[in-house]
């Protein structure tokens, strides 16, 4: 097990790299440099950079160098001084602007995969188990719903009955005398309180698609005669479901948990400005709109880096689970 984390983690070290040179690609894809975009757009507005502090910046970023020059610049003030620029839009450090969104972002992804799992992992195995009763078709009936509902309209139908039943505030994840205050309990509760909108909206389709991945899979392993020899020995039904079919039935789910992360900040977008969710995914389509470079290919680098991350932390939990992958060249 030992041989078999090493040698995953050696591998993750020169995928990081390959990201952060296609992050600063991207970067680089507008015409132009970001200093020639902030000079522009300081002229419009009646106001000019001091030619010192240009002179500073192009050497603080390198702008002219060559590709590679300008890269180890980026990356090194990142490794060395977690120093990711500066957004020309908010005028602020990118890493501030990342720093006050990504826990946030990270909380809702977290509350999000653990409420489909809660529901779907149950859910599949009982309709598998009650193949063709009224709780299977019940269960399917509830996810085809689910599947078929778009996430902005389940925001807007939940956000209008948080709003009717429980006199929530529509949108945000704090309350309005909660958003700039200091951490504490209260704003804790706060948090919780807001935060099972988005987590059911987000959560909605991927539990649906969840149960249905896990009925197949335990219909699939049940039908083994691996199964069936251990029925014939004696064992209880619901040992020989837990021991057997159902570990197998969930490789995929713990092969893929480390995809969750970037689906999220994709899936999210429209669901974080239906409600008004200060995540990462409205702030990088702000970036992306703006060509705000920085701020654009920090976020594209964390995102990737927390998918490498969560790759390697399912790949161990996979070998854990299952000794195969340990085993063979995985």
């Amino acid at each position: 097990m030992l041989r078999f984390i090493i040698m995953r983690v050696l591998h993750v070290i020169p995928t990081l790299v390959a990201i952060s040179v296609i992050a600063f690609f991207i970067i680089q894809l507008p015409p132009g440099d970001f200093l020639t975009t902030q000079i522009a757009s300081l002229e419009a507005q009646g106001q000019s950079l001091d030619p010192a502090q240009l002179d500073a910046l192009r050497a603080r970023y390198g702008i002219g160098d060559p590709f590679w020059v300008q890269y180890w610049k980026w990356i090194s003030n990142i490794l060395l001084h977690g120093d990711f620029g500066l957004s020309f839009q908010f005028q602020r450090p990118v890493s501030a602007l990342i720093a006050e969104r990504l826990p946030l972002t990270l909380a809702l992804g977290v509350a999000t995969l653990l409420f489909t799992w809660a529901i779907a992992l149950p859910a599949g195995v009982y309709s598998a188990m009650k193949q063709h009763s009224f709780g299977d078709y019940t269960i399917s009936g509830i996810g085809f719903i689910a599947l078929a509902v778009p996430n902005f309209l389940a925001a807007l139908v939940l956000a209008y009955l948080g709003f009717e039943l429980f006199g929530q505030s529509v949108g945000g994840l704090f309350s309005p005398e909660m958003v700039n205050a200091p951490w504490s309990m209260a704003k804790f509760v706060d948090l919780l309180e807001h935060l099972w909108i988005p987590v059911l909206v987000i959560g909605l389709a991927g539990t649906a698609g969840v149960i249905r991945v896990t009925r197949a899979n335990m219909l699939d392993e049940l039908n083994k005669p691996y199964v069936t020899t251990a029925r014939a020995k004696g064992l209880s039904e619901g040992r020989l479901v837990t021991k057997y079919p159902l570990r197998i039935a969930m490789n995929p789910f713990i092969s893929t948990a480390g995809w969750h992360l970037p689906s999220l900040f994709d899936g999210e977008i429209i669901v974080a400005q239906v409600l008004a969710l200060s995540t990462i995914g409205p702030l990088l389509l702000t970036a992306l709109r703006s060509q705000d470079m920085y701020l654009a290919g920090g976020i594209i680098l964390i995102i990737a880096v927390l998918t490498v991350i969560g790759t390697l932390l399912s790949d161990i939990l996979l070998a854990a689970v299952d000794p195969r992958v340990r085993f063979g060249k995985a």
